[in-house]
């Protein structure tokens, strides 16, 4: 054991984790910028070595950017507070995990953390389509290249995490309280990286097809999988996001259109959008420019959230504070906007299409106002964002933007959505019979009318949110009758069971029925949104030791108060007993944080959670002497559907990029094969 300090004290001395971190990010910035060159050089002059060379630079990226990670992370560990970063977030007191996920719990880590996950995604996608797709390929290994460069400047330029301090510190101050107070802090961010860096892929192949005129479908198909699956990634960080607020902030929210929540936000509006719009393209050749359009803008606002979430120009308690690197990503965002715009321009005769729309009630028109709906909801939530920043720096006051407008603005849009989820699966594409349409749709019109008169029977008086449950029911019915048709018809043709038919028709077509599925669990989101905010009811009580509140169907009794040491901070918290209907059903232990350098505390609420709904209790004071404490009281119906929905988004949507089942055909020109001999 001593000789073992001994060499990490040695390594220490010299520095050893700071020079292979900072050897290796510059060392992937160097390789980026000639992988730049020698993709484009390779493609121009159709010089295979020069390919080759780029690939290659792609895949030693991804080891470069990897070991700086490792470097970075052993620091952590290690309390090696010479290196810069460490010594801005690292401390003796804080608990392993919270150490390792310190990585990306400030700006120069998560930049770090950011440019591993873009180089894995860029040696994979170079990997997977090497050879094949032949200039369109390379382009796009050199468009994903050159965003490496941008990030990896900033890891060797303003955000280089790998620093010397000097002198160096006993200890360090730790993370910001608010990230190692959950566990989703180990989750949600690298949820997030994944689901924006990925929509890098489809934007760099979509660049990759202008720049090399393939502006058929083959870009779409290769990208189709990489779409859906950083759209799955940044469905589920939104949701870590809307369970981590709701489980450490205290006010018993989920969501608050807070500036960070929305960045994340935008860019799923506009894929979502994209993941719909290019089913039109594949078949009807349709939207080219339109699905060009809503990819290059989707990754641009992934950009923009960065520059948000990073820059300093944003208060928020999602943010990192004040940086020096706003410039250099308001930079990047106008190259990639006047690059994107040339291409599209000069691209704009070659991309339109002969199809048109045969009917309005097809399944084409759906598509395209789903797509108005979703643009007219990004730009909504784009304008409440921006405003503030822009009225401050033009006018020098401060503006505030808050949920009352986004609500306004955007819950009819919701609304709308709900509509559309539902009357898309139903309405075939080119046109619709009307007989045929107006008995599928009697089952959810009626669906629609129930729910609707529940809504208004439970309390509801609430226009859209009396919509918003019946436009809920009716999108549930007419996906799940989707199900219903499509088990029938496979039990009717082969016999099959129930399961069986079921497990079958989702391997013959996972794409449409995958689809389905995520609808469905959007819906539920929906419903647990709308009920949970429609029918919240919330109390405040100041209670002695043995005093009773009640709310709703609960009965709390207060106990006692106690207090715990730990090596990272000092919490007080609360026993409270839980009773229904003179029945204890629980006990729950709301407290409070005491985090070191920190004045005010940091809750942790304790939440009963149930299918049905969630009583929810935050501490807000307490008397040292323990003779009394007030609490906040809510309890929330169907805010567990929220959870739920979000993982049934993520389950159709990893079901939609499984490979599809191909079913044998029989080719009736091919001789049998001869018989083997002996048989």
């Amino acid at each position: 054991m001593p000789e073992a300090a001994g060499r990490l004290h040695f390594a220490r001395e010299l520095g050893l984790t700071r020079i292979l971190g900072l050897a290796a990010i510059t060392t992937a910035f160097g390789l980026s910028i000639y992988g730049l060159i020698a993709a484009v050089l390779g493609a121009r002059l159709q010089r295979a070595n020069l390919v080759r060379s780029a690939r290659a630079a792609a895949y030693a990226n991804a080891g470069l950017l990897a070991a700086a990670n490792v470097a970075m992370i052993y620091a952590l560990v290690t309390h090696d507070f010479s290196v810069g970063y460490v010594a801005q977030v690292g401390s003796r007191a804080s608990p392993l995990w919270v150490t390792i996920v310190s990585l990306w719990s400030a700006l120069e880590g998560s930049i770090l953390f950011w440019g591993l996950v873009l180089s894995a995604y860029t040696a994979v996608a170079t990997w997977l389509t090497r050879d094949r797709l032949g200039a369109m390929g390379t382009y796009a290994t050199a468009t994903m290249l050159a965003v490496s460069a941008f990030f990896y400047l900033l890891l060797v330029g303003p955000a280089n995490p790998f620093g010397r301090v000097f002198p160096v510190p006993i200890d360090g101050p730790g993370p910001n309280p608010l990230l190692q107070n959950h566990i989703l802090m180990a989750v949600h961010p690298p949820l997030l990286y994944l689901g924006y860096v990925g929509m890098t892929v489809p934007f760099a192949f979509a660049i990759g097809a202008m720049l090399a005129g393939r502006l058929d479908d083959v870009w779409i198909r290769e990208t189709r999988r990489w779409t859906v699956t950083a759209w799955m990634f940044l469905s589920l960080a939104i949701m870590a996001g809307m369970w981590w607020s709701y489980e450490v902030l205290g006010w018993g929210g989920y969501w608050a259109w807070d500036p960070v929540e929305n960045a994340s936000f935008m860019p799923w509006l506009t894929a979502t959008a994209f993941l719909h719009s290019v089913m039109v393209q594949e078949r009807r050749g349709m939207l080219r420019m339109w699905n060009l359009t809503l990819i290059t803008s989707t990754f641009l606002l992934t950009i923009l959230g960065t520059f948000l979430t990073r820059s300093g120009v944003i208060s928020s308690v999602h943010a990192f504070s004040e940086g020096p690197i706003g410039i250099y990503f308001l930079v990047f965002i106008s190259i990639i906007l006047l690059v994107s715009l040339v291409l599209l321009t000069g691209r704009s005769s070659e991309l339109k299409s002969e199809a048109r729309i045969d009917a309005p009630m097809s399944r084409e028109t759906v598509f395209l106002l789903n797509n108005l709906v979703f643009t007219v909801f990004t730009f909504t939530v784009l304008l409440g964002t921006l405003f503030p920043l822009v009225a401050e720096a033009v006018r020098g006051v401060k503006v505030s933007v808050g949920a009352p407008f986004f609500n306004r603005m955007t819950v009819p849009l919701c609304a709308m959505l709900l509509f559309l989820v539902g009357v898309g699966p139903v309405l075939p594409w080119r046109a619709a019979d009307m007989q045929q349409l107006k008995k599928k749709l009697v089952v959810p019109g009626a669906a629609f009318l129930i729910a609707a008169v529940l809504g208004f029977a439970a309390g509801a008086r609430n226009a859209y949110a009396l919509l918003a449950f019946g436009f809920a029911a009716f999108a549930l019915v007419c996906n799940l009758e989707e199900y219903v048709i499509g088990v029938r018809a496979r039990r009717r043709a082969h016999g099959e069971s129930l399961l069986s038919a079921t497990g079958r028709l989702f391997a013959a077509n996972n794409r449409r029925y995958g689809g389905y599925l995520a609808h469905i669990g959007l819906i539920m989101v929906a419903v647990g949104i709308t009920a949970s905010s429609t029918f919240r009811h919330e109390r405040e009580a100041t209670l002695t030791p043995g005093e009773t509140f009640q709310s709703g169907k609960y009965t709390i009794r207060f106990e006692e108060l106690w207090a715990r040491d730990e090596p990272q901070r000092f919490s007080v918290g609360a026993e409270v007993s839980v009773f229904i209907r003179d029945r204890q059903v629980g006990t729950l232990h709301p407290k409070l944080n005491y985090y070191r350098g920190r004045d005010e505390p940091v809750p942790t609420p304790a939440v009963r959670s149930r299918l049905d709904r969630d009583l929810y209790l935050n501490l807000l004071a307490f008397q040292r002497d323990g003779s009394n404490a007030t609490f906040t009281i809510l309890v929330e119906p169907m805010v567990f559907w929220i959870w739920a929905g979000g993982f049934v988004v993520a389950l159709g949507a990893l079901l939609g990029v499984l490979p599809m089942r191909r079913r044998a055909t029989i080719n009736p020109m091919r001789k049998p094969a001869a018989e083997p001999a002996g048989v």
